[in-house]
């Protein structure tokens, strides 16, 4: 990657990323629907490390062009339950290393995250979580005020507010990455491997026959395939449903917004699930703001003066600095929500048909994990035991994996 750095800074030439959008085959061995983190992950790991590199990745948008694009860039793995904490943890452990991996500076920074503690029950909750966290290897403590106020010492830490901080849980592997890095990282390194990638090419159906699918129709025309990964974040249940597979997802939209840049002031990311709001300073000095989804369902990624007036008042709340501060944009995304807020990866009723999906907030810090699990499942048909308790079938069998209780701003 230097000596890329070093020769561009020298020619003036810079290599082209992606090849031209490539004649559609009439078939492939693997069809990936969606050209997110995931879609493209799982390209590169088939085609890296499997051999598999008849595949071809459809978007009926642009590379990276939904919730990659639209994400506030957040990694962590302090969650809840066993099964999510081995999960996550495997996917900060790759987040590592991906720029090596891929000859792409993604731009990762390990910067630690906060949770503010505002009751006794939230830090009954936090010991709970960080025990769990440190039994299986992630970095993850309770602290007391004082700590808090030395870590963030622009943060409003008065007693007399509506809601006091009274501690937090340290997360010290918390992190950020540059979201389209990611995406074109993995994109140019899948395609250089003979990957194909087919913008604005929608699929509009599939064709399923003896419980297997044959191909996939989009508007560019028929495209036979021995399987199928779906991997469409918000659209997860309408495309699921041109197989004929109904899944117990909603969609939601979820908004975030962006202020003037500031200098440098704020090192870890920082969380409120009291005030259901998030923050973290960008390289550029940009405070990114998040907050909950919106409570009704919704196909739309626009951004509502509601949401926008609810996150200046919580942020504000905590950094009142920042209430002098201008908004440049604000901006959503759709996200595909399960009941137990937990993914639901694997098979499907359609042999040949794998599902990536159900991952609400969370998709762009599982995305290295996901690449690795997916492409494993496609080349081997057997389902990787770190993705295998989030089969659909547990919806069915009453063993849903409840992560509501770890979302960063609660929902």
């Amino acid at each position: 990657m230097a000596l890329g750095l070093l020769k561009s800074a020298i020619t003036g030439a810079t290599a082209t990323h992606l090849p031209k959008r490539p004649a559609l085959k009439p078939g492939y061995d693997v069809v990936i629907i969606g050209a997110g983190g995931h879609g493209m992950a799982t390209a590169y790991h088939l085609a890296r490390y499997h051999g598999i590199r008849r595949v071809a990745v459809l978007d009926k948008g642009y590379l990276g062009g939904g919730n990659t694009a639209r994400n506030t860039a957040v990694i962590r793995s302090n969650y809840l339950t066993e099964e999510s904490v081995r999960f996550y943890r495997e996917s900060v452990r790759l987040f590592r290393e991906l720029s090596n991996e891929l000859d792409y500076n993604i731009l990762y920074e390990n910067r630690g995250q906060m949770t503010l503690a505002h009751s006794d029950s939230d830090l009954r909750s936090f010991r709970w979580r960080a025990e769990v966290n440190k039994e299986l290897g992630v970095r993850s403590e309770v602290v007391d005020l004082a700590e808090v106020q030395r870590r963030i010492p622009h943060l409003n830490c008065e007693p007399n507010v509506h809601f006091p901080i009274l501690g937090g849980l340290w997360h010290a592997d918390g992190a950020t990455a540059r979201h389209d890095a990611v995406v074109w990282g993995y994109a140019r390194a899948a395609c250089r491997l003979g990957v194909e990638f087919h913008p604005l090419t929608e699929v509009t159906g599939v064709e399923v026959k003896g419980g297997k699918v044959r191909a996939v129709e989009t508007t560019r025309g028929r495209v036979a395939c021995d399987t199928v990964v779906q991997a469409v974040a918000g659209m997860s249940s309408e495309v699921a449903r041109l197989a004929g597979i109904d899944l117990p997802i909603h969609t939601y939209p979820l908004q975030a917004m962006v202020t003037q840049p500031y200098k440098p002031i704020l090192t870890p990311l920082v969380s409120s699930p009291r005030w259901h709001v998030y923050i973290q300073q960008t390289s550029r000095g940009e405070f990114v703001i998040g907050g909950g989804s919106d409570p009704y369902p919704l196909y739309q990624t626009r951004s509502t003066l509601e949401l926008k007036e609810a996150l200046c008042s919580g942020i504000t709340q905590l950094f009142p600095f920042l209430a002098e501060a201008n908004i440049l944009r604000q901006w959503g995304g759709i996200t595909d929500m399960t009941p137990d807020y937990s993914p639901i990866m694997g098979l499907s009723p359609v042999d040949n048909y794998y599902l990536d999906a159900g991952w609400g907030t969370w998709g762009f810090k599982a995305t290295p994990i996901c690449g690795v699990t997916m492409a494993e499942l496609v080349s081997s048909g057997q389902v990787p035991e770190l993705i295998r308790p989030f089969a659909l079938e547990r919806f069915y069998a009453f063993e849903q994996i409840n992560e509501a209780g770890a979302t960063a701003a609660s929902h």
